[in-house]
């Protein structure tokens, strides 16, 4: 598997190891009442049994870098019983500065602050802390429905085009405009108004996610191949038929628009289709192949984000040996050091994972975390 080439910092690293997550504290997150951690550049390895706070460690990490849960929890599931609000406090080296990254959850909401000023949103920390997820559902990526795989280009396109946040959001805006329209019965000289901006925002959308695309696909198809043994293509279906414009589409789905209170047609319906031997993947492959799948498409995604912002992302593997045997974890586990990124893994036992270098290691029970090596 080969990995986008760029240049290599004076260190010799791809990237810099100093941008990094180097410190994480959290109170009251799931069952880690006080926990510090202190991350290794590069590898880290957390160990223990089953229910032991592996993968609530890892989910206060995510929750530092993305403001939400990756296993989908409410804050309210997320606070330690007998508590009123959790907090998670981290120290995340970036290319100018040591910054200070808090989070705060309670039954008043979400509060972020970086470097001591407060944020009004979650979109604060996914610049600051980009990451992705690899964990037990991974597999819902390709399985799932069409919406996961248009959130995977979205995710990419948001880190590679700095337009992209605002002409998404524009996007939402006025699909919801022109939902709520045709739900009210309005006039079609209203329901119109709202066509043009949503024409002018589709069209810049859908453009974007076919670029990121476009980018990603050489690197799809070949880690596909390494990882799995046998080619996979990638086929992005746009949401309205080929062969029409959009406007044309949108005119031709009136009525079936207003009967459904809502837009039948565009980039909301588009698909990113995965085709292994010639067929869906995600109907034929099993839980295993759909996992080194939906890994393939995290691991091209990481590189090509990496390569746009010239810095390693932070991976979080959750249990990456489930559900694959010696070989295919060999081959993942490969895949993902030659991204340069830094990792935290979690696994049952400590020899489970094989790293190129050797990782800081902890232990985790009944939700306390010590470093071990």
């Amino acid at each position: 598997m080969t990995i986008a080439n760029t240049s290599s910092c004076r260190c010799g690293y791809r990237f810099c190891v100093y941008l990094s997550l180097r410190h994480l504290t959290a109170e009251n997150f799931r069952c880690l009442r006080n926990v510090a951690f202190e991350a290794n550049p590069q590898y880290n390895l957390i160990h223990g049994q089953n229910a032991s706070g592996k993968t609530s460690v890892l989910e206060a990490i995510a929750y530092l870098g993305r403001g939400k849960s990756f296993r989908g929890a409410s804050p309210q599931d997320l606070i330690c019983h007998g508590a009123d609000e959790f907090l998670l406090l981290g120290k995340v080296d970036t290319e100018a500065r040591l910054a200070t990254v808090g989070v705060r959850n309670s039954k008043e909401g979400l509060v972020v602050k970086i470097d001591g000023d407060r944020e009004t949103s979650a979109a604060a920390l996914v610049e600051i802390l980009p990451l992705q997820v690899i964990d037990p559902d991974v597999h819902n990526l390709v399985g799932g429905g069409p919406e996961q795989r248009r959130r995977y280009l979205d995710w990419i396109a948001f880190h590679v085009e700095q337009a992209y946040p605002e002409r998404w959001r524009r996007f939402r805006r006025a699909l919801k405009q022109r939902n709520a329209a045709l739900r009210d019965g309005a006039a079609g000289a209203a329901i119109a108004a709202w066509d043009r901006e949503f024409l002018e925002v589709a069209a810049e959308v859908h453009e974007t996610r076919r670029r990121v695309l476009d980018i990603a696909i050489g690197g799809l198809e070949e880690t596909a191949e390494a990882l799995l043994g046998t080619p996979v293509s990638f086929e992005y279906r746009q949401g309205w038929t080929a062969g029409q414009t959009l406007e044309e589409a949108l005119a031709a789905g009136w009525e079936r628009d207003r009967l459904a209170g809502s837009t039948q047609v565009g980039p909301q319906r588009a698909e990113l289709r995965l085709v292994y031997d010639e067929r869906q993947a995600k109907r034929l492959v099993s839980r295993g192949q759909q996992k080194l799948l939906a890994c393939t498409m995290i691991l091209t995604a990481t590189d090509v984000v990496q390569t746009a912002l010239e810095r390693p992302l932070l991976l979080l593997l959750d249990d990456p040996a489930a559900e694959l045997d010696e070989q295919a974890l060999g081959r993942l586990m490969n895949g993902l050091f030659g991204l340069g990124s830094q990792i935290i893994a979690t696994a049952l036992e400590a020899k489970t994972l094989q790293f190129p270098e050797r990782p800081a290691v902890f232990h985790v029970e009944q939700g306390r975390l010590q470093q071990t090596s």
